[in-house]
């Protein structure tokens, strides 16, 4: 039984007012939660279904993790999810965020991290993701998120999160990555998408979580 304040309520939930505090308790049904994570894959005449296309491999990321931390992976049909994740890979041993899209280093992560939550990380092909993931990093240590080259410390945290996961941090430079990371930290403290910009909450969460 889970219990959390919140002046917002949302949909799994009940609302208490106590009108002499104001103060708004409610609580989380798993249940409820459930059965909505549930239906998010199967609902294909919602809209929201649609113009999420392009990360539904993250989707299942989200959803795994939360089933997961409900403690209830086991109502899912992991069947159908690996075969799923499956499909968005590409032949650069990448993956897309849905089947065929292109490789992406967020999507890639997502991939890896439903294997894992499946306990089928032994089906991937650790080989060709880091010969991918390697060569999305430049010189100075940074990584393209992708073949189209944009660089941002969102994928120096992805790229070293993958490597940390398969348990091959040998299989990029690894001190170029962290020096790179370093170099974005800025004088307020936080970091920056790269060296000399401003610093950003979520850039500055993906900087420490590297290092």
């Amino acid at each position: 039984h889970i219990r959390y304040t919140s002046r917002n309520t949302h949909i799994c939930c009940t609302t208490m007012a106590d009108s002499a505090t104001d103060e708004t308790h409610t609580t989380l049904y798993r249940e409820a939660h459930v059965s909505y994570i549930n239906s998010c894959n199967s609902n294909k005449e919602d809209f929201a279904y649609w113009v999420t296309e392009h990360l539904r491999i993250s989707g299942f990321y989200w959803g795994l993790s939360a089933l997961a931390l409900l403690g209830r992976l086991d109502d899912t049909d992991r069947t159908s999810i690996l075969e799923f994740a499956a499909s968005c890979r590409t032949a650069c041993g990448g993956y897309g965020g849905n089947r065929g899209h292109d490789a992406h280093l967020l999507y890639t992560l997502s991939a890896i991290q439903v294997y894992f939550l499946c306990e089928a990380e032994d089906r991937l092909d650790v080989d060709a993701i880091l010969t991918w993931v390697k060569s999305l990093q430049h010189e100075d240590g940074s990584f393209s998120g992708d073949e189209w080259g944009e660089i941002d410390t969102r994928f120096s945290y992805i790229a070293i999160s993958i490597v940390h996961l398969l348990k091959r941090p040998d299989a990029i430079n690894l001190q170029a990555a962290v020096d790179y990371v370093g170099r974005c930290q800025n004088f307020d403290g936080g970091f920056g998408v790269n060296p000399g910009s401003e610093s950003h909450a979520g850039q500055t969460f993906c900087c420490v979580g590297a290092l």
